[in-house]
């Protein structure tokens, strides 16, 4: 076989004999590979397809017994290997070669399913006489059930009846399953002229069948992308995702599935039940994939390799690859016991579920600095620092995209912060303009989040009962997010949506407390609060404080002064929770933006 580059070649088999190296198991699958799935009218153009010499698509395999990729091998549907160890494994093509071998090699009925997915069982054909008169070859493959009787009337009327060669040869039907059995075909063409006396025109029709449609399909040939022994595990992952069209995503996940499976380790089984146990931790952790649970590993595993070798610390995809077993298993338990920790955190902050989340990516880093912590995540100053690390996140908007390399820096740069060293640089990189808050219109935002679960762990107090928004009610009222001037009144009166619909006029406040808010002016409502739900006006003024609202902005209706007040408020709130001054609050954009200055 002619090298192409150092990772892969080329290569045409028959298609005969890619047949039999599946069925004594010389290709066999790697464990990551889905379950056939195709049905009977894929299968049916596929056989069309190859009985005229089409394309049917590349096909791509690796050699086994590298030493960087290691697959635990199963053997295609229907196969039955005398080799445990495959030569060859095929990464894309299991569909179609699956397919085939069931169709064209395997003696027993095909497993498959009609149009509406209902299985069924069955066996292929050639009507050999639309074979050879221009007829659309897909008419030509018939597909007949598992008895080989094709019957209408509910089973009353027999149509066609392939339960003996005999039957077959009067019908002209060519079983599909003989085709690449040399003897067996022999043998059928023999018995169809004897069926018929060796007559003339019978002979000449089967002859003609022969070179047309038998001959070309038993020297039909696939071409074969070759990935060579020693392409490395990124490689594979990365060329998979490119060429792959039919079989499953090959995730970091799956492949790493697949050689941990070599060692006798199911990857799969031991993920299902961790993330059983997450969601029963909290549901904060709820949105922890199994790629994030991997990258934190790696980053864990990483980190405790630089402490003992001084290495590079670094998760990305290629080292998530090359994570070894005995590093997995000495990783996985910490990492678990770091995500209570984070959980533990978050709930401190008055964040309760993956919705209310600012960034899910975040918890990587997290999860992992808290297994470093241990028992010292309980202290004061860890816990303000861990704090103080969490929010310039949020605030900087630093994790909105690819974040392996932030990932590496924050477990090294946080750790070395606790021993008197730099601030990490992510504190050092954060950074909020006061004008942003305007843009934060939606909840799609970190920042927009991270501004209502500020407000809410400092203890905001629901406008009508008074109580605190916090994780009892959170759940039990539904909790959401809704505006303080309402909309229709802000609507009605002009005001700018820039300026209404921002974070600065939204706050955390029972689905009741709304209703009741209705689309009325604020003083309005506040009467109607006193009057009807007999809130006591002092309370009611302390509750609005909770949020961060001047109650006489509300009793004025002076939606200006509101702005900028709560705007004043929020970026306090902010700074506080950053540790650091919002620079900004007094410059020309602030003050065109606002209509005043916000210091």
């Amino acid at each position: 076989m002619p090298s192409i580059s150092n990772t892969f070649g080329t290569e045409e088999p028959l298609l005969s004999d890619l047949l039999r190296m599946i069925q004594d198991g010389t290709i066999q699958l790697p464990d990551f590979q889905r379950g056939w799935v195709w049905d009977d009218g894929r299968i049916r153009g596929l056989i069309a397809s190859i009985s005229q010499g089409y394309p049917v698509g590349a096909l791509m395999s690796m050699e086994t017994g590298g030493d960087g990729v290691r697959f635990s091998p199963r053997p295609f549907e229907g196969a039955t290997p005398s080799k445990s160890q495959p030569d060859i494994l095929m990464l894309d093509g299991q569909q179609r070669m699956t397919s085939l071998f069931l169709a064209l090699k395997h003696k027993e009925a095909v497993p498959t399913r009609d149009e509406r997915k209902n299985p069924m069982e069955r066996f292929y054909y050639l009507d050999m006489e639309t074979c050879l008169n221009g007829s659309d070859r897909f008419d030509s493959v018939i597909s007949v059930p598992k008895n080989k009787k094709i019957t209408s009337d509910f089973g009353r009327i027999v149509n066609l009846d392939l339960t003996e060669r005999k039957k077959e040869f009067a019908s002209g039907m060519f079983p599909l399953n003989i085709i690449f059995d040399t003897d067996l075909t022999s043998q059928w063409q023999m018995g169809y002229q004897e069926h018929f006396n060796f007559d003339t025109e019978k002979i000449k029709f089967l002859f003609k069948f022969s070179s047309d449609v038998i001959i070309p399909f038993q020297k039909y040939k696939i071409p074969v992308i070759k990935l060579l022994k020693e392409t490395p595990k990124e490689a594979v992952c990365q060329v998979f995702e490119n060429v792959n069209t039919g079989g499953v995503s090959l995730t970091v996940f799956e492949l790493l599935t697949a050689t941990f499976a070599a060692e006798d380790f199911r990857l799969r089984q031991d993920w299902e039940e961790r993330k059983v146990l997450l969601r029963e931790i909290d549901p904060v952790l709820e949105g922890v994939d199994e790629t994030a649970y991997l990258t934190a590993i790696a980053l864990l595993a990483s980190y405790r390799r630089h402490l003992e070798q001084d290495t590079a610390v670094s998760c990305k995809r290629k080292d998530v690859l090359n994570l070894e077993l005995t590093e997995y298993k000495a990783c996985a338990d910490d990492l678990m016991e770091g995500l209570r920790k984070t959980a533990k955190f978050l709930h401190s902050q008055r964040i309760f579920d993956m919705w209310n989340l600012p960034y899910q990516t975040q918890l990587i880093p997290l999860a992992a600095i808290c297994a470093c912590l241990g028992d010292r995540f309980e202290d004061h100053e860890v816990k303000q620092k861990i704090s103080r690390w969490y929010w310039c996140g949020v605030f900087g908007e630093l994790y909105g995209s690819a974040n392996e390399t932030r990932y590496a820096q924050d477990i090294q740069n946080f750790m070395e912060w606790l021993e008197a060293g730099d601030e990490p640089v992510t504190v050092r990189d954060a950074n909020f303009a006061p004008v942003r808050l305007l843009s934060l219109q939606t909840r799609n935002s970190a920042a927009y989040k991270g501004v209502m679960d500020l407000t809410m762990n400092i203890g905001c107090k629901d406008f009508i009962s008074g109580d605190s928004i916090q994780q009892t009610n959170y759940f039990d009222e539904k909790i959401d997010i809704h505006h303080i001037f309402p909309a229709n009144y802000c609507k009605h009166n002009n005001l700018s949506p820039i300026l209404w619909n921002s974070v600065i006029n939204k706050t955390p406040l029972s689905a009741r407390t709304n209703r009741i808010l209705g689309g009325k002016a604020p003083s309005n409502y506040l009467e109607r609060i006193v009057t009807t739900h007999h809130v006591n006006s002092v309370a009611l003024d302390e509750h609005l404080r909770s949020h961060l609202i001047n109650p006489a902005n509300l009793q004025t209706d002076d939606f200006g002064k509101f702005i900028i007040d709560r705007a004043i408020a929020l970026l306090d709130l902010i700074e506080n929770a950053m540790g650091k001054k919002v620079s900004g609050r007094d410059s020309e954009e602030t003050i065109r933006a606002f209509g005043a200055s916000l210091v």
